[in-house]
């Protein structure tokens, strides 16, 4: 389990600003939803956390370590998993070729015991070891991506608008298998959704980004109660 702090986050693509001073603490073992529409400042959050975007302004501390320019690689190697925002598996490959890239900061002695453990939470993963990741349907290539996100066996997990595009019934399945895998693995989560409902059934603790800037925090409890966020981003 790990604690991450983000002090006063400002990420920028040139004149573009994706957050403009985000403050956000993760306490080990909780799950954080960061909520928002298109542009509100969550992918910006997470890859600036991966070493994959630019914050002129801010700080981000993992377990007292300070994370700014260090290469993504390295950010695995320090405990975080990352399922980006379209699953980005690698297609031409197959799903046992794609969880071992996943597993590339592991010794080689542990993957394939990872492989195994990936396959007991996914087992349809299991059973498409030897398929091209392209031609999985959009449920399995989410499966796959968290998958490949826990090869490196982290600590902290950041999940990037995993529900997209997903029928209700594979979105709620992976909210099981995400709750179960949080328990077994005792992992810290870092969960971006527009999907306000789902994303803070799962979460501890929910915060709201419009427009790069935190307009809303609190319990989830307290979130899914609040009149004004069930009118604005829960459509009730």
């Amino acid at each position: 389990m790990s604690k991450l702090l983000i002090e006063d986050l400002k990420v920028t693509y040139g004149p573009i600003v994706g957050t403009d001073g985000v403050n956000l603490r993760l306490e080990p073992g909780e799950t954080l939803a960061l909520i928002g529409a298109n542009g509100a400042g969550k992918s910006s959050t997470l890859k600036a956390i991966m070493g994959m975007a630019h914050y002129p302004r801010g700080r981000i501390v993992l377990d007292g370590t300070e994370l700014k320019d260090l290469k993504p690689s390295l950010v695995v190697r320090r405990g975080v998993g990352y399922s980006p925002e379209g699953r980005r598996v690698f297609p031409q490959l197959s799903v046992l070729d794609n969880l071992r890239v996943g597993g590339i900061s592991r010794p080689l002695t542990e993957v394939a015991r990872r492989i195994e453990q990936i396959y007991s939470y996914f087992p349809r993963l299991g059973e498409r070891a030897h398929q091209r990741a392209g031609s999985l349907s959009g449920g399995e290539q989410q499966m796959l991506a968290i998958g490949r996100a826990l090869m490196s066996k982290p600590s902290l997990l950041m999940l990037d608008e995993p529900s997209l595009g997903l029928a209700p019934v594979l979105v709620e399945r992976i909210g099981e298998i995400l709750a179960e895998i949080r328990r077994a693995e005792d992992l810290t989560v870092l969960l971006a959704e527009q999907n306000a409902t789902w994303a803070l059934s799962l979460a501890d603790r929910g915060v709201i980004l419009d427009l790069g800037r935190i307009r809303m925090a609190g319990s989830a409890a307290e979130l899914l109660n609040n009149a004004e966020v069930r009118k604005a981003y829960l459509g009730i």
